[in-house]
Parts: C-alpha cells; sequence; structure tokens
C-alpha cells in the first residue's frame, strides 16, 4: 500500500468542488486516512514548493496557495500516487482529458484545482510537511477485500 498527499487548491475550495473531488477517490476504492482544512503559510509554501524557487511562476504560486483555506489528504492504496495523478488529468485544465478532475473541473492554466504527490519519495516528504504524528491513521475498512483481490493474502 502508497500513502501519497493530495491537496484540493484553494480554487477547488473557493467554487465547493471538494465533496466531488473527495467522492471521485472514494469511489476509485481509495482509502482516505487523513484529512484537514488548513490555510497555508508563506512559510509552508516555500518549503513544499522549494522546487521552483527562482522560477517566473513561483511568487503566483506561493500567492495563490496561501490566498484561501485547502483541503489536504493522506490517500491510500495499491498504486496509489500513479492512480491519484491519472485521476487529476494534465496540469492545465485547459488540456486535461474528460474525466478527469481537471478535465471536468477546471479551464484555466494557473488554477488547476488539485496537487498530488509525483513519487514515494515526494509523498513522504510531503506528507510530513502536511500532516503530524497520528494525523495520518492506520486502520482497517471492511470493503478492502471488495476493492482488490486478497485471495493471496495481499491485496493485488
Amino acid at each position: 500500500m502508497e500513502t501519497t498527499l493530495i491537496i484540493l487548491k484553494p480554487d477547488a475550495v473557493q467554487r465547493g468542488l471538494m465533496g466531488k473531488i473527495i467522492t471521485r477517490f472514494e469511489d476509485k476504492g481509495l482509502h482516505i486516512v487523513g484529512m484537514k482544512m488548513m490555510q497555508i503559510t508563506p512559510e509552508l509554501a516555500a518549503t513544499h514548493y522549494k522546487d521552483h524557487q527562482g522560477k517566473p511562476f513561483y511568487d503566483g504560486l506561493v500567492r495563490f496557495m496561501t490566498s484561501s483555506p485547502v483541503c489536504v489528504m493522506a490517500v491510500r492504496g495499491v498504486g496509489a500516487i500513479a492512480i491519484c495523478r491519472s485521476m487529476m488529468g494534465a496540469t492545465f485544465g485547459s488540456k486535461a482529458d474528460a474525466g478527469t478532475i481537471r478535465g471536468d473541473f477546471g479551464v484555466s492554466n494557473s488554477f488547476n484545482l488539485i496537487h498530488g504527490s509525483d513519487s514515494p519519495e515526494a509523498a513522504e516528504r510531503e506528507l510530513g510537511l502536511f500532516f503530524n504524528a497520528g494525523e495520518v491513521l492506520d486502520f482497517d475498512r471492511a470493503i478492502t477485500p471488495w476493492v482488490y483481490d486478497m485471495s493471496g493474502g495481499e491485496p493485488e
């Protein structure tokens, strides 16, 4: 099982899309093991987006991410990182395929609704930035054997 960070960005929160987006992850069979609303501080945004410092879009990105509350989630499942990124769609809503979160809800190339970790290393680092110890939970769900083939003792 893999756990990834998902951020529903200020535009998703302000547009009232949180429920629709969260439902997509749950409908897919992914397990939400942590979730909270928060206001990202400029310091946290700078740490999270440190790889983009110095790029032309960096200041605007930090302003945007600190402009309104966000919803952060820890989402778990077999291959969760790749699955979530596929569900998100292309970075720019205008180029994202229909059926993806960005393709169905976004048209802007600046406001793109959602962030998802792009690797296991990034997920570990990002989850540590947004969740304190004990805020990402480990618990069983009765539906797991209906989401995954468990005949071998482990989820497929």
